[in-house]
């Protein structure tokens, strides 16, 4: 079953920068990362319970195009683009929720088993598998976490959902707003791949995953910022946007 937003992946500059505006304009803090040696990417994170932004770099181009990821990402920022490039959604058990969807007809492709270092030499592993295109106006891919260790053990979790951002207490992803060339043909594509259905509403399209909304408007991706939206129980009231965050 999907679970929620998992990841929101961000092509960024570089990271550490990125994180420093991050806090200093929407109150959004990291306090994770690592890289990923196989395809030349880095990143930081920010976490809101369990799910979380990764704002991401490349540090080494010549790898960039081993990954699904790290493809869209390096090519994003060769065009200029600091913004969301693609997202994730958690599964709790991928390979009934493949077996369903391929049995639908999805073109979701066969699991793969990846790795991120993080900086204190721990190795974080998640099962994941990608629709046939990469992008912001692209479906999701869909992951499902190894629930073991520093960073996705019970003890991570529960620190994570009680953790204080400057934001305020409680912050959480509310909706993710994504700009598409055709909204009836990226609706049509997000229910024929990931099985998620989204409903026209006024030349727009929106749907949820658990708690969280989607929404697809018309625009042009890597040209047209995603926004990411959040809400916290503390938070003071205020218009702030960073790197597409909000």
């Amino acid at each position: 079953m999907f679970l929620s937003l998992d990841h929101l992946v961000v092509a960024v500059m570089d990271p550490d920068a990125a994180a420093g505006e991050l806090e200093r304009a929407v109150g959004l803090r990291c306090t994770g990362g690592g890289r990923h040696p196989a395809w030349g990417t880095w990143n930081r994170l920010a976490w809101l319970g369990d799910t979380y932004v990764e704002l991401i770099g490349v540090f080494d181009r010549s790898l960039a195009p081993n990954g699904a990821v790290s493809r869209i990402v390096s090519e994003a920022i060769d065009r200029g683009h600091v913004g969301l490039v693609s997202y994730a959604v958690a599964s709790d058990g991928l390979t009934g929720d493949l077996a369903r969807l391929w049995a639908g007809g999805s073109a979701l492709e066969d699991v793969e088993v990846r790795s991120r270092t993080r900086p204190d030499d721990e190795v974080v592993t998640w099962r994941a598998s990608f629709p046939p295109a990469i992008g912001p106006a692209e479906p999701p891919f869909v992951i499902e976490h190894e629930l073991v260790g520093a960073e996705w053990g019970a003890v991570a979790r529960a620190e994570r959902a009680a953790y204080d951002h400057p934001l305020g207490s409680g912050a959480r992803v509310t909706a993710l707003d994504l700009p598409v060339p055709d909204v009836a043909v990226a609706a049509g594509r997000y229910a024929q791949t990931v099985g998620i259905e989204l409903a026209a509403r006024g030349g727009a399209a929106t749907g949820r995953i658990g708690s969280q909304e989607i929404r697809l408007r018309v625009g042009k991706p890597l040209v047209d910022l995603a926004v990411i939206e959040l809400a916290a129980t503390r938070a003071t009231a205020r218009e702030v946007d960073a790197l597409g965050v909000r």
